[in-house]
């Protein structure tokens, strides 16, 4: 974890360090709160880093709901969620008001209310429609277009983070056994199985839509960027959330909606839970058994919609 303060550090994390300073030599906040809130910004400094920010405009306001919302699945108290809310409010308050930000994004920020929170889940129906508007646009042999379904197809179909999906090189997809190997979090390698349609789609994007992005950046990376270099986490960000804007539902709109989906829908499809805890790479059954939740809620929702006494 990168302190603030720490070597290396680039814009963001000279404002954040500054702002630190300015609660400590301005506001006169006691020691212990200055305290909190270091260690508070310390983690939404590394959750901004993990999204791809690097500048202090980056902040934004859906970075700052979703580090809060990630604060709440985490099981945070109250009293901490609230703290946090303000850590960012003033953070963000104040990048405004040194020029460093074109507006306050922490304005409308609230702390999420404290229970247990499902995790964002499309229906079979939405994602079928998403990806048959993608599979519309890429029919055109536009790159970007291409990359963007591949993009979907896999983080859908292997159920990745983003992170793994942006780190995969060309040697690390085998068409033929139709499998990724990712490394997820802590260095921990896995193997992934994905469908046809992903196979489809990826193939398509090698053949037509990577050669045309390609250039001396490129390196070994499967997915690449509009100037050829591998492609960042926070671009994956934006295409989903531009995906899901219009499409009803809660929580975080991020490519990480599309990981609960791939694990929810398959529990519903029967898939063993112990199965489903091996392909996302958790350590825990327990991080896993969140989805049981989910396909529980979703079978009573269906239930009293449906069922003549429910």
């Amino acid at each position: 974890m990168r302190g603030i303060g720490s070597g290396n550090a680039g814009p963001l994390d000279d404002a954040v360090t500054a702002f630190a300073r300015h609660l400590e030599g301005e506001r006169g906040y006691s020691a212990n709160t200055v305290r909190a809130y270091r260690s508070d910004l310390t983690d939404l400094l590394d959750f901004a880093h993990s999204r791809g920010a690097a500048v202090p405009g980056d902040i934004d306001l859906d970075l700052l709901r979703e580090w809060l919302w990630r604060g709440s699945q985490a099981g945070l108290a109250k009293a901490t969620l609230a703290r946090r809310s303000a850590a960012a409010k003033g953070l963000a308050a104040w990048l405004s008001r040194e020029g460093l930000a074109d507006a306050d994004q922490g304005a409308r920020l609230r702390a999420p209310r404290p229970g247990p929170t499902l995790p964002r889940v499309l229906t079979e129906g939405q994602m079928s429609g998403l990806l048959a508007g993608l599979a519309d646009r890429a029919a055109q042999g536009d790159p970007i277009a291409l990359r963007d379904l591949a993009i979907v197809e896999v983080l859908y179909a292997a159920a990745l983070r983003v992170s793994e999906l942006t780190g995969l090189d060309l040697t690390h997809l085998d068409e033929e056994r139709l499998t990724l190997r990712v490394t997820g979090k802590g260095a921990k390698e896995r193997v992934v199985p994905f469908g046809v349609p992903a196979q489809r789609a990826l193939g398509d994007y090698l053949r037509r839509g990577r050669p045309a992005l390609a250039s001396e950046r490129s390196g070994s990376a499967l997915f690449l960027g509009s100037r050829g270099a591998r492609l960042g986490t926070r671009t994956v960000y934006a295409l989903i959330a531009r995906l899901l804007e219009d499409l009803p539902g809660s929580g975080p709109a991020g490519p990480h909606a599309l990981r609960h989906t791939a694990a929810t829908h398959l529990l519903d499809g029967g898939a063993d839970l112990r199965a489903v805890q091996e392909m996302l790479g958790h350590a825990s059954l327990g991080t896993t058994q969140i989805y049981t939740h989910v396909s529980t809620d979703r079978l009573r929702q269906s239930y009293r919609s449906a069922h003549p006494r429910a």
